[in-house]
């Protein structure tokens, strides 16, 4: 039998520790760590799989021979974008998010669509009869689909070495149990060995593996940070559970780009796609409000108009607050100091609250103009028209930045009805945008700006 010893983890970022300590020397979190049993892993008893033969000796890269082998295309268009083209062979993707938010859905709809590839799904949360019966409430369904509730690592290996699965899916892995570890499954050394057997898996054999991951009550995935950084991708699933929409976006990707997002709709029959977000982003009204403005933002590739909500009063209780939801806290102080110093406005004592609609989170400084314009019209209770937006940056001195491609943001906003889109002086120049119906109106500073919407009215 081999011989068992103790040692202590840090429940944040996984740092072990023969002895108990106060303070992480890795994060620098307090009363993190945990005593955990551990056991050294049996050679003679490692898992092995049939077919693999890996280099052990050094290799010049001039002599590495790399073929760009095809991805694999599911029917699910946003996942193929959110993961840069499809699934790679290979490939360990983490996806996290909140419970009931529709990660097992969306992993279970991928698996019953994927008709022309064996996929494996194995549960440790749900029996065969639950998740037959969430499978039978989509439309789609496909016989290669099969379904293994297990949690302990070494079984599931050996099924899947007479099964030989072309995609594995793991729900989850907070429950998964390695017998060489004697620590209780979703310990920090129960989940660092799992993640690292399913990594060795999909590494030699090809075969993609995804891991639907918990998450802590601040929002980040539960279990070591080293988790994040074994795997390739990690995809966050954000939304509310009370709103129908849930947003599937990139943390991190070593195949594509980290700015992508798909946006989906929950329903009864699953998960729909959600083709033109821009439509869903932007509210319908009967009669124009005050302090709404429509901005251009890029996600990717990918150009959405999003709704800018703001509402400006006066504070009746002597601190004046400062509110925003998806929009940095912190930026939105910014621009209240630039229209406070630059445009004359006396927001120092007004109650400033900043909402994006539809639940995005909002990083792009093209967003600046909008916020802006929100915030001014609010102040002012003047309405914005309708089919106007915005799109360009905004700094210290109130001169209105240029932002990257202006020619996809006026594109977009074409496409979608606008009427006249406001941007920086300095993005016009060289525009090739010939039989545009859109009005383009540059401006150069924020004067100018207040001038064409309000009329000076501000003075």
């Amino acid at each position: 039998m081999a011989k068992t010893k103790t040692a202590y983890f840090c429940q944040e970022c996984g740092y072990n520790s023969p002895k108990w300590v106060g303070r992480c020397p890795s994060c620098g979190e307090w009363n993190t760590f945990v005593q955990e049993v551990i056991e050294k892993e049996d050679k003679k008893t490692a898992v092995s799989w049939k077919g693999i033969n890996l280099a052990s000796r050094p290799r010049a890269i001039a002599e590495i021979e790399y073929q760009n082998e095809p991805r694999i295309r599911t029917f699910d268009h946003e996942l193929n974008r959110v993961l840069g083209g499809g699934i790679v062979q290979g490939s360990l993707v983490l996806i996290g998010g909140e419970p009931g938010i529709g990660k097992s859905t969306l992993m279970l709809q991928i698996a019953l669509t994927l008709s022309d590839r064996k996929v494996l799904y194995v549960s440790g949360e749900e029996s065969e009869q639950q998740i037959k019966m969430r499978a039978e409430r989509m439309t789609a369904g496909s016989s290669n689909c099969f379904i293994l509730t297990e949690t302990h690592t070494q079984n599931i290996f050996r099924q899947i070495e007479d099964f030989q699965p072309e995609i594995l899916i793991v729900d989850s892995i907070q429950t998964m149990q390695s017998t060489y570890i004697e620590s209780g499954a979703g310990s920090v050394s129960q989940v660092r060995e799992c993640t690292a057997e399913f990594m060795k898996y999909a590494k030699e054999t090809g075969v993609p593996v995804f891991l639907i991951g918990h998450i802590t009550k601040d929002g980040s995935l539960a279990g070591p940070k080293v988790l994040e950084h074994m795997v390739d991708t990690v995809l966050q699933f954000e939304g509310d559970r009370h709103n129908t929409y849930r947003i599937l976006r990139t943390v991190k990707n070593r195949f594509g780009s980290t700015s992508e997002l798909g946006i989906y709709e929950m329903q009864g029959t699953g998960l729909r796609q959600v083709n033109n977000p821009s439509e869903i982003l932007i509210s319908q009204r009967d009669e124009p409000v005050s302090g709404i403005a429509i901005g251009c933002m890029m996600e990717g590739n990918r150009p959405l108009l999003v709704e800018i909500q703001s509402l400006v009063s006066v504070a009746t209780y002597g601190t004046p607050q400062r509110s925003s939801t998806g929009f940095d806290a912190k930026r939105l102080q910014m621009l209240l100091a630039v229209l406070e110093k630059r445009g004359g406005f006396r927001l120092g004592v007004q109650d400033v609250f900043l909402n994006v609609a539809g639940g995005l989170k909002v990083e792009d400084p093209a967003i600046d103009l909008a916020v802006v314009a929100s915030l001014v019209s609010s102040y002012e209770d003047k309405f914005i028209a309708p089919s106007v937006c915005f799109a360009a940056e905004v700094g210290l001195g109130g001169e209105v930045r240029a932002v990257n491609r202006i020619e996809s943001r006026i594109s977009e906003s074409e496409k979608l009805g606008f009427k006249k889109i406001y941007i920086s002086k300095y993005n016009s120049k060289g525009l090739d945008i010939k039989n545009s119906k859109i009005e383009i109106i540059p401006v150069a500073h924020l004067d100018q700006l207040f001038m064409s919407l309000f009329l000076n009215s501000h003075e």
